[in-house]
C-alpha cells in the first residue's frame, strides 16, 4: 500500500530536517515548510537526490492566510498527508517582567496559532479520515523558565491545545499527540539528537491505535 505524504512545518539544521529525513525514508512523500526559501530547496533537492520525493514551501508559520494555502498546496501537489508534524517555534530568551507585548503576541503565533491553523486545514484532507498530527512540544511546558518566557507560556499553551485536540479526535481514526522534549537537541547527551528525536516520531505514528497517547514525554 502506498503511504500518504508527510508534512513537516518548522524545517531548520537540526530536528525539522531530520524528521524530514526519517519519514522520506520510511516511504513519505514529504513537504517541507518553513522561512528560508533557499535552505528548503537544498534540503528538498538532497533528499531528492537520494531518490526520495520532497517538495519545499516557504512560508512564515505566523501568517495563518499563508500558511493555509502552503498547507494546501502541498496536499495538492503530493497528496492527502498520512502525518503532518507542527515543528516551528520562535525561541527568544525574555524575563517575565519585561516583556513586550508586540514581540509576545509574534511569539504566540508562531509557537501557537500556527498549530492551530495547521490542524485544522489538514483535519478534513488526512488520508482516508486517518493519520497523524505530531507536535513538537517541551519541557518548559512543565517546568517554565523565566529567561524564556514566551516559549514557555507558548509550549504550556501548546500541550493544551493538543491534549484538547486528542481527547475531541477520540475515535476517529487520527492519532493527535504531542512529544514533550525535557532536553536540549543536538547537546551532549545522545538520547536527544535530532535522529533518535526523529526515530521516536515515527514509532509514534506507528503506534498501534490501542496505544494511542496523548503525549510523548521524552525525558
Amino acid at each position: 500500500m502506498t503511504k500518504g505524504s508527510a508534512l513537516v512545518v518548522g524545517v531548520g539544521p537540526g530536528l525539522g530536517l531530520a524528521l524530514a529525513e526519517a519519514f522520506a525514508a520510511d516511504g513519505h512523500t514529504v513537504a517541507l515548510f518553513g522561512r528560508d526559501a533557499a535552505r528548503l530547496d537544498k534540503y528538498a533537492s538532497a533528499l531528492t537526490a537520494e531518490g526520495r520525493t520532497a517538495r519545499a514551501y516557504a512560508v512564515d508559520a505566523a501568517d495563518p492566510e499563508g500558511l493555509a494555502a502552503a498547507l494546501t498546496r502541498a496536499v495538492d501537489e503530493s497528496g492527502a498527508p498520512e502525518v503532518v508534524v507542527y515543528n516551528a517555534a520562535l525561541i527568544n530568551p525574555d524575563a517575565p517582567d519585561e516583556l513586550d507585548a508586540g514581540e509576545f503576541a509574534h511569539s504566540f503565533a508562531v509557537n501557537v496559532t500556527g498549530a492551530v491553523v495547521a490542524a485544522r486545514t489538514v483535519l478534513p484532507l488526512l488520508r482516508d479520515g486517518r493519520g497523524s498530527l505530531l507536535f513538537t512540544g517541551g519541557g518548559l511546558a512543565l517546568d517554565p523558565s523565566p529567561d524564556y518566557t514566551s516559549l514557555s507560556v507558548g509550549k504550556a499553551a501548546l500541550r493544551s491545545y493538543v491534549q484538547s485536540l486528542h481527547k475531541q479526535q477520540q475515535g476517529s481514526g487520527v492519532h493527535v499527540a504531542t512529544v514533550t522534549i525535557g532536553g536540549y537537541i543536538g547537546g551532549d547527551d545522545p538520547r536527544f539528537s535530532p535522529e533518535n528525536l526523529a526515530a521516536a516520531y515515527l514509532d509514534l505514528h506507528r503506534q498501534p491505535q490501542d496505544q494511542w497517547q496523548a503525549e510523548l514525554l521524552y525525558v
